[in-house]
């Protein structure tokens, strides 16, 4: 899946929009002919983005703005209705890694930020701006995952928790749209030369890791009206769709 998509008059909601995935991201969108909200905390993140996106030829809505800030993302979602009257694409990028750490060592105020950060707001997202979606012709959400939701690895209790409980999300939404134009499917991009990864693996060699130009370039396609896929895991690395085992 590499073709880019033709997103001309498509509106397009990135969140963590000011660097790595997210930021190439909201630019291959903006690339396409979408117009991007770009959501991040870091105004001079965005401000560059705004820049990169308004060089191409592309247009961008800047909004900074804490995923914490719960009435916030409400308040986004009345937003875009004033002004578009629908949404077309959802990119949930935003995340913390929080901290790498034996389960019961776990801090409270550590656990609660990264389930509000990685969680929380993400379904505060999804509870804003589904009506919008599905006003939409082709709506798509795509929400950001990680291999670690699966692998039950030591240390990484806390981040695997908050991504696995994110695609539960996502699949459950999904199933409750697949009779609808809406396309709801999660990302596992894998091993990316971000800052998160950077955190989380200090000792590691960047130069080793695929760019998060490169990522993004792989993930585009989901925004794409031609999708007909849902409530499935997006593999970069593999650039292919994974299906979830149901129970019997």
């Amino acid at each position: 899946m590499t073709t880019i998509p033709d997103l001309s008059g498509r509106i397009a909601l990135v969140t963590g929009a000011s660097r790595g995935i997210g930021y190439h991201l909201a630019k291959g969108l903006a690339g396409a002919g979408a117009h991007v909200i770009a959501v991040a905390r870091t105004v001079g993140g965005l401000e560059e983005l705004d820049d990169a996106i308004k060089a191409a030829g592309g247009q961008a809505t800047l909004v900074p703005l804490d995923l914490t800030d719960m009435p916030a993302i409400d308040r986004l979602g009345a937003v875009i209705f004033e002004r578009w009257g629908k949404l077309d694409i959802l990119v949930a990028n935003a995340g913390i890694l929080g901290v790498l750490s034996p389960v019961g060592h776990i801090e409270a105020k550590t656990f609660e930020k990264t389930m509000a950060v990685n969680v929380t707001s993400t379904w505060r997202l999804i509870r804003s701006v589904d009506p919008l979606l599905r006003k939409s012709d082709a709506g798509r959400a795509i929400l950001l995952s990680s291999g670690a939701a699966h692998s039950g690895r030591a240390f990484w209790g806390l981040y695997a928790a908050s991504k696995a409980a994110l695609e539960a999300l996502a699949r459950s939404w999904a199933d409750e749209t697949k009779n609808t134009p809406l396309r709801v499917n999660s990302v596992n991009p894998g091993a990316t030369r971000t800052a998160m990864r950077a955190q989380a693996m200090p000792g590691e060699d960047p130069a080793t890791l695929p760019d998060p130009a490169e990522v993004a370039a792989k993930i585009l396609p989901l925004a794409s009206p031609s999708l007909t896929e849902t409530g499935l895991l997006f593999d970069v690395r593999e650039n292919r769709f994974l299906h979830y085992r149901r129970p019997e």
